[in-house]
């Protein structure tokens, strides 16, 4: 008797196993890595599209300033020091870093 046919006929629901099993990683992949990626993405569209002027923010490419404009074409205009203006993509605003800055110091240890 053949080696191979007689370990297939061992194992009958080896099929069905490999689908358990494939099925199972597909659901870790889901939870652990799709799901919280698209509730991060969701949360940061969230807050740029919740930005008023006046609000402290820092952009993805570490620029300090404050909004003074928002634009209906996607963009808001910046003041990075008094009197200089940018004009960025809303998406170019990290949400990290300025919920960082808006944070409220920690009181000094002693």
């Amino acid at each position: 008797m053949n080696p191979i046919s007689t370990l297939l006929q061992a194992t009958p629901n080896a099929g069905m196993m490999q689908l358990v099993l494939l099925g199972g990683m597909i659901l870790v992949f889901y939870f652990f890595m799709i799901r919280p990626q698209a509730q991060k993405a969701k949360k940061a569209k969230t807050f740029q599209e919740g930005l008023q002027k006046g609000d402290k923010i820092v952009t993805i490419a570490g620029i300090h300033g404050s909004v003074n404009k928002v634009n209906d074409d996607g963009t808001i205009q910046i003041e990075v020091s008094p009197g200089s203006y940018l004009k960025i993509e809303r998406s170019a605003i990290s949400m990290e870093w300025s919920d960082q800055l808006n944070k409220p110091a920690a009181p000094a240890a002693k």
